[in-house]
């Protein structure tokens, strides 16, 4: 990890720090405190350069041990609500939707057949750190699926075919909303297992918007619709 505002936020969501790499002019005793069971080792500024991913820089990178992220490890309230994203290849697409989830304060992120490795510095990037404030989970298609109906939560698939608008549909009850990529869209499997089929009006020449848009639209109706 990298930067202070993302080792915070991994401490936040019970992330165990192993190392911190630090800068001793931009990191102070105060905050090193905070780093406190891990060990903390000062390096020049040409390691730290040849460390860092990012081109701005705050100083301090840190080694966290990463969680299982198992479906039988989510923490669900009484009437979930959850975001499902299947197959989802670019880094940048994967942190957007972390952080769209996190705006949303949804129950969890399940990620089906995933394409990407969720520690991605990218993912971490794009996401402003939101990898660690959601809940998130990873599991095959039929694994999330599985899950979803053993716990009773309707699945409202985004997708062109037997669709709906989103907007006729009532998400007040335990709710999993499930997006795909915008090259080939969700699996078939999505598209017959499904609750209902929904589909986002689209009013101009192309057929499909970004994929956290999409997500963010149907987040935020579902919210809506809850009172939020």
């Amino acid at each position: 990890m990298e930067g202070k505002r993302e080792i915070e936020l991994a401490l936040k969501g019970g992330y165990e720090l192993e190392t911190v790499l630090f800068l001793p002019e931009f990191v102070s005793d105060k905050e090193l405190k905070k780093f406190s069971g891990s060990e903390c080792i000062e390096i020049t500024r040409e390691v730290y350069q040849k460390l860092a991913y990012r081109d701005t820089t705050e100083g301090v990178l840190a080694v966290a041990k990463s969680k299982k992220h198992r479906l039988t490890d989510l923490k669900l309230s009484e009437n979930p609500l959850l975001l499902v994203a299947e197959g989802i290849e670019k880094p940048g697409n994967l942190g957007a939707l972390l952080r769209t989830a996190d705006a949303a304060k949804i129950d969890a992120v399940i990620i089906a057949n995933p394409k990407s490795d969720l520690y991605n510095p990218n993912i971490i990037r794009s996401g402003v750190g939101c990898v660690f404030t959601n809940q998130i989970a990873v599991g095959s298609t039929d694994e999330v699926i599985s899950y979803l109906k053993s716990n009773k939560i309707a699945i409202f698939s985004a997708t062109l075919q037997n669709a709906n608008s989103y907007h006729l549909e009532n998400y007040t009850t335990p709710t999993a909303l499930v997006v795909g990529t915008e090259a080939t869209g969700l699996s078939e499997l999505w598209r017959t297992e499904s609750t209902q089929n929904i589909i986002i009006p689209m009013q101009g020449e192309i057929d499909s918007m970004n994929v956290s848009v999409a997500a963010a639209i149907l987040l935020f109706e579902a919210k809506r619709q809850r009172g939020f």
